[in-house]
């Protein structure tokens, strides 16, 4: 008797498709592929011209960060501002300059967040001691001449550095004038007033701010420095 020859099923039919598909694309890749390698083998200047580019573009990379990383080394060792640089500055600039010079002072995650609801802190750093620094920055255009910082200011720092953000020293920094009843409000209410005066030996010299500043809080912890 003879056997009747199998129809292959549905899904036979399926898998041979797919296996087809498969080897059409594979072919085609490969035909792609050879037709890459012969077309840059006939213009294999292109090749070399690729080849010095990216190393150019490389050695470029890496002579620019090794540059931008000595220069930010050498500026946080050695930075200094005069009180006239302090007063051109937009306000902005002004809190960029002085979480620049918290950074030079060792603090090593100072941060400006002065803005819309900054809630009076426009600089947070936390010092090699430990200790949380909150500073609300008032730049005046016209430095001394400009008005003068008074209670209200004072009395916002008061109500939110140390509940709000925490500050184990709350710092009010100003490139202006302070009026006295502000003074005595900061006396008062154990806050530190950075003045024109004090900001200018900041600001020019290499002493960091808790040298500057009276009664500052001890340390939170034992420190190389301390």
């Amino acid at each position: 008797m003879r056997r009747r020859t199998r129809r292959p099923t549905r899904r036979q039919q399926q898998r041979d498709a797919q296996l087809l598909a498969s080897a059409v694309v594979v072919a085609a890749g490969i035909g792609l592929v050879v037709m890459a390698v012969n077309w840059l083998l006939t213009h294999w200047w292109i090749l070399v011209v690729a080849l010095v580019l990216a190393v150019v573009a490389g050695a470029g990379w890496l002579y620019g960060h090794q540059q931008r990383t000595q220069w930010e080394a050498v500026r946080a060792q050695g930075l200094r501002y005069g009180l006239p640089q302090l007063d051109a500055l937009h306000y902005t600039r002004f809190e960029d300059a002085v979480r620049e010079l918290m950074r030079r002072d060792g603090c090593r995650d100072a941060q400006r967040v002065g803005g819309r609801g900054d809630l009076g802190a426009d600089v947070k750093a936390t010092d090699p001691y430990g200790r949380r620094w909150v500073i609300q920055c008032k730049h005046r255009r016209n430095g001394a001449q400009g008005s003068p910082v008074g209670t209200p200011d004072l009395q916002v720092l008061n109500g939110t550095a140390r509940q709000v953000h925490g500050a184990d020293v709350a710092v009010i920094v100003t490139n202006g004038r302070v009026t006295g009843p502000a003074v005595t409000f900061a006396k008062q209410q154990r806050l530190h007033v950075v003045d024109r005066q004090t900001l200018a030996v900041w600001a020019s010299g290499s002493r960091p701010l808790w040298e500057l500043l009276r009664a500052v809080p001890p340390p939170r912890r034992p420190t190389p420095l301390s």
